[in-house]
């Protein structure tokens, strides 16, 4: 019996994470109203209530903010979230945390 070798070729994933802030002027949140004022600012007031928005809050092992990203924008009626995106985001971040924020004329988190 003649034995088939094959050879895969597969693609190589590397994470890179390069924070250019400094670690001591990141806020922390300590309570849901750090949360709330900190995401709410994030928005662009002029198109709030034009169109849903879903954002993450990426913090670390002490609750420092890391980054704030808008995984989707919507229309008037709603907004999909791919969770690959989600998850990928936060791996990149190295984040120990996530606060999910949707703002559907009403920031829900």
């Amino acid at each position: 019996m003649v034995q088939k070798q094959t050879s895969f070729t597969v693609a190589e994933v590397q994470l890179v994470y390069k924070s250019k802030c400094d670690i001591t002027l990141r806020p922390r949140i300590t309570r849901s109203s750090d949360c709330y004022d900190i995401l709410l600012d994030s928005w662009n007031q002029d198109t709030i209530e034009l169109c849903e928005e879903f954002k993450i809050l990426l913090l670390n092992r002490a609750n420092k903010v890391l980054a704030i990203s808008t995984l989707s924008q919507g229309g008037t009626a709603g907004t999909v979230v791919d969770p690959k995106l989600l998850f990928t985001t936060a791996l990149k971040m190295k984040a120990s945390s996530l606060i999910l924020a949707h703002y559907a004329k009403q920031l829900v988190m």
